[in-house]
């Protein structure tokens, strides 16, 4: 799998899970190691764990296996290393004070929008034309 279908694949696993600031940075003009970060946050490390888990086990039904697997014991931040895209779970606050966005600020960031929010939006900007229209007549 080419590694930005896989970062924004896991970008929307993230939000089965209520993750959110879900941002991609594309690094492959700063860095080596890696293509993407994946970036989410999370409110609880009951949520961090659940996010981490619904990328695993997801990814791994399609085949894919992560290289390496850090923080499941604090679970502040757990990373996820897919070799290419390398995914970042954080609590809030261990996010604010870490900053990677900060950190690697000369990467592009791509903000992954909730897919059920993005729906919701279409459909209520739907409904705003039709009334505009019906208004109209």
């Amino acid at each position: 799998m080419e590694s930005v279908i896989l970062a924004n694949k896991i970008g929307e696993l993230i939000f089965n899970k209520k993750g959110y600031n879900v941002k991609i940075l594309d690094l492959k003009k700063v860095a080596t190691f890696a293509d993407y970060f994946v970036i989410c946050s999370a409110d609880s490390d009951t949520q961090v764990k659940a996010i981490a888990d619904e990328i695993d086990k997801s990814l791994r039904e399609g085949g894919l296996k992560s290289w390496h697997k850090e923080g499941y014991r604090a679970l502040n931040w757990v990373l996820l290393d897919y070799v290419d895209v390398v995914v970042h779970i954080f609590k809030k606050q261990m996010r604010e004070f870490y900053n990677l966005e900060k950190l690697w600020g000369d990467a592009p960031v791509t903000e992954v929008e909730d897919p059920v929010l993005k729906k919701a939006e279409a459909v209520r900007e739907k409904k705003t034309v039709r009334k505009a229209r019906v208004s109209k007549k």
